[in-house]
């Protein structure tokens, strides 16, 4: 639970909306929990799917709740929020470099809810998956606001504290994609988010 991800929920609940930040990895790190959420995630069902689904849940009957819900994830969350963007019963998704889709998963897109997706054009890790998110949800006649922002890394959007990020990670970020905080990309992507969840969640 690292202070972006504090500060991605503030900014969201800043907003007007109702905000939750889940930890999915129940205290554990990232590194711990990868091959179960992967595992997991080639099944589309599993506890960090039930997680989901419980906050999902609670803030659709929250008092202050419309019950409308959207989703936002970053880099593996992005890819996460790809998933569920399709049959999960959300209303809006936010995709943030969240990498390719798999070939044999590209069908799904065809049930999509509207989705919002932002990359860095220098984003090794990423290279195509805007064109492709692009191309599926224009050919599903999906709503969506794609946008891919030259001179830009990837996790453009998420500004870290140096020492919360683990040695592990910085190694990856280094090697496939940089992971630089983009001030420029960052503010523009964040209100195109917000127009559309506005859009679909208001």
């Amino acid at each position: 639970m690292s202070t972006d991800l504090r500060n991605q929920c503030d900014w969201l609940a800043s907003e007007g909306f109702l905000a939750a930040a889940p930890d999915l990895f129940e205290g554990k790190t990232f590194f711990s929990c990868m091959f179960r959420i992967i595992r997991e995630f080639n099944k589309r069902q599993g506890k960090v799917f039930d997680d989901v689904e419980k906050v999902k849940e609670f803030l659709k009957n929250h008092p202050k709740s419309n019950g409308k819900t959207g989703v936002i994830g970053f880099c593996f969350g992005g890819g996460f929020a790809v998933i569920l963007s399709c049959g999960y019963d959300f209303d809006v998704a936010s995709v943030n470099y969240g990498g390719k889709i798999p070939k044999k998963n590209e069908h799904e897109l065809e049930k999509a809810c509207p989705i919002v997706g932002s990359y860095g054009a220098l984003d090794r890790n990423c290279k195509g998956a805007a064109a492709q998110l692009e191309r599926l949800l224009t050919q599903y006649e999906i709503d969506h606001d794609v946008k891919e922002y030259e001179n830009t890394d990837h996790a453009f959007i998420n500004n870290h504290v140096p020492n919360e990020v683990p040695l592990f990670i910085k190694i990856i970020s280094f090697a496939f994609g940089g992971g630089e905080y983009n001030e420029n990309s960052a503010i523009d992507a964040k209100k195109r988010i917000v127009s559309f969840f506005n859009k679909y969640l208001r």
